[in-house]
């Protein structure tokens, strides 16, 4: 277990490199902290099962750096999850979308779905990006106990199961992120969160106005 803090200049790469040989790493979002591991790595993101104690049948997130990465994840997206993507992306919103065939199944479990966010947070983006643009993450933290919202926290939560983390001092959010669907148009919340699902469905109504 290693510990960086995040202005250090090798940080990212660091974090980076690791993520890519396969490795878990801990780093501060706008919400909470979260532990991520690269999307191609299937046997990583299986270790995030193992770090968190987290149900097998619940499939974990994808971070993503950019825009682009939503035609790569996704195998479908609509003109509302666009909408949705370009107004509060990055922020706190996750969209469940169809996923990609060649997602793993440590990611997508039963659901042929990922949910993606795009993270407003300088340290998660950097770091996301330079490990190619998305990593699968969930947050930080041993399944049914709180969120960490500290580097210290999450140390505290998954100890030597996770082999770097990056201090980015307290996360400015606290609150994870609001998930959602569209299933058929009709906004479906899945998880409430730090984005009012009353701002979602604004959004969704202008496309009839």
């Amino acid at each position: 277990m290693r510990v960086v803090r995040a202005e250090e200049p090798d940080a990212v790469a660091t974090a980076a490199r690791v993520l890519r040989d396969g490795g878990l790493v801990v780093f501060p979002t706008d919400t909470v902290y979260g532990v991520g591991a690269a999307v191609d790595r299937p046997e990583a993101v299986a270790r995030l099962y193992v770090a968190k104690g987290r149900p097998l049948d619940r499939p974990i997130p994808v971070l993503i750096s950019d825009l682009r990465q939503l035609e790569r994840l996704a195998s479908e997206v609509t003109e509302d999850v666009e909408r949705l993507a370009h107004r509060f992306w990055p922020g706190a919103l996750t969209i469940v979308v169809p996923a990609r065939e060649w997602l793993p199944r440590e990611i997508v479990r039963d659901t042929a779905a990922v949910g993606l966010r795009m993270p407003d947070h300088p340290t998660a983006l950097a770091i996301i990006s330079a490990a190619g643009g998305a990593v699968a993450t969930t947050s930080a933290n041993r399944s049914g106990e709180p969120e960490a919202c500290t580097v210290e926290e999450a140390i505290a939560a998954l100890g030597d199961a996770v082999d770097l983390y990056v201090d980015g001092g307290r996360t400015p959010g606290g609150i994870p992120s609001t998930v959602v669907a569209l299933e058929g148009g009709v906004l479906r919340v899945l998880r409430h969160g730090a984005l009012d699902p009353v701002l979602i469905e604004r959004v969704l109504q202008e496309r009839h106005s």
